[in-house]
């Protein structure tokens, strides 16, 4: 098979990539907005490759998960420590070529965990995207987070 090597340097626009936004509430009052790019997963890319060929099966986002490590995010990341899974609230397109993911953490889930990671899962597990805080969330019981999670191709 021939391979074409000027290809891999045809870019018209940057990768893909996504942004995390979130807003934490305490007793239904908004006390820090978050927003920040995320790392997209080399697991992201597989399951996207599948998709376009066809093999569609466990391929799609549906969970949200927060976990407790702030190691800087790499593409070989797999999945999120101590993690709290949840499935997202749905999805919206708000332009071309993007998708947003909106999920909710609600006050009674994933109460005492120190939430420094978030990360979106598919069907089968794998790790699509990641971000880290550098100051954790103590999530108690009067805490909950509302957000979005977009995806930009």
């Amino acid at each position: 098979m021939h391979k074409n090597k000027s290809c891999m340097r045809l870019i018209d626009k940057p990768g893909l990539h996504g942004c995390l936004r979130f807003t934490v509430y305490k007793g239904g009052v908004p006390i820090e907005k978050f927003e920040d790019n995320n790392l997209i997963t080399s697991g992201a890319r597989l399951q996207m490759a599948h998709l376009i060929a066809g093999d569609a099966l466990d391929r799609s986002i549906n969970r949200i998960a927060v976990g407790t490590n702030g190691n800087v995010p790499t593409v070989s990341d797999t999945e999120i420590t101590n993690s709290f899974i949840k499935p997202v609230e749905g999805f919206e397109y708000p332009e071309n070529g993007q998708v947003q993911i909106n999920w909710k953490l609600e006050v009674g889930e994933a109460n005492g965990k120190e939430i420094r990671e978030f990360g979106l899962l598919t069907t089968d597990g794998t790790l699509f995207a990641r971000r880290i805080r550098n100051t954790p969330i103590h999530k108690e019981s009067d805490i909950s987070i509302e957000g979005e999670w977009i995806i930009i191709f």
